[in-house]
C-alpha cells in the first residue's frame, strides 16, 4: 500500500464463534440437535459472574443495546420507538431504550437463575423467541448476533470476572441461547434463519 492510499474501512466484527453452535449452522435445517449442556462447574461460573453484572443490570443492558444498534443500525428498524435515535447519548436517555435493556438483562438473569431446571430455561426462551418471530417479525440473525455483543460488553465491562476461560463459558451459554431461540423460530414455521447482511 503506498503512502498515498487510505486503509479500507474496518468491518464491523463478526458475531463470535459460539459453542453449540457449530460455524454455517444458520439454516434451521442444519441446526445441531441440541445445545451443548452445561456442566455443574459451568453452571456456577455462569452464576457467579452474573452476580456481579446483574448489580447494574440496567447499565449494562443499556451500553449492550446502545453497541448493538450502533454497530448494527439495521437492528432499530424493529424499535419505534427510538429506530431514530442516531446519537448514543440520545439513546441512553431514552426511557424505552432503558425499559427494553431491563426486559433484555430480566430476560437473562431467568436464565441464568434457573440454569439447574433445563425445562424452565427452555420455556423461557422458547416465548423469547416466539414473540420476536410472530409479533415483532425479528430475523433470528440478530439473536446470534446480540449475543456477540453482550459477550463484548460483560468482557470489557467486568475484565476481572470475565478471562479468558469464563468467556468460554459464556460463549458457550449464549450459543445455547441461540439455539433455543432459533429453535423457537423453527416451530412456528419460520423456515430459515436468515445470514444476510446486517
Amino acid at each position: 500500500m503506498s503512502r498515498r492510499e487510505s486503509p479500507p474501512p474496518p468491518s464491523p466484527p463478526p458475531p463470535p464463534q459460539l459453542l453449540g453452535v457449530r460455524k454455517g449452522d444458520m439454516e434451521c435445517e442444519d441446526r445441531p440437535e441440541r445445545a451443548e449442556p452445561l456442566s455443574d462447574t459451568e453452571r456456577e461460573i455462569i452464576q457467579d459472574t452474573w452476580g456481579h453484572v446483574y448489580k447494574n443490570c440496567e447499565d449494562v443492558g443499556v451500553s449492550v443495546l446502545i453497541r448493538f444498534f450502533v454497530n448494527f443500525p439495521s437492528a432499530k428498524q424493529y424499535f419505534s420507538q427510538f429506530q431514530d435515535m442516531e446519537d448514543p447519548e440520545e439513546m441512553e436517555r431514552s426511557s424505552q431504550l432503558r425499559h427494553h435493556a431491563r426486559r433484555v438483562m430480566n430476560a437473562i438473569n431467568t436464565v441464568v437463575e434457573n440454569l439447574h431446571d433445563p425445562e424452565k430455561v427452555s420455556s423461557v426462551l422458547a416465548l423469547v423467541g416466539k414473540a420476536h418471530a410472530i409479533k415483532h417479525k425479528v430475523e433470528p440473525m440478530y439473536f446470534k448476533i446480540l449475543t456477540g455483543v453482550i459477550l463484548e460488553v460483560l468482557s470489557e465491562d467486568f475484565p476481572e470476572f470475565f478471562p479468558a476461560e469464563v468467556q468460554m463459558v459464556w460463549s458457550k451459554l449464549m450459543g445455547a441461547l441461540y439455539w433455543h431461540v432459533t429453535g423457537a423460530y423453527t416451530d412456528v414455521g419460520w423456515l430459515q434463519v436468515s445470514s444476510s447482511a446486517v
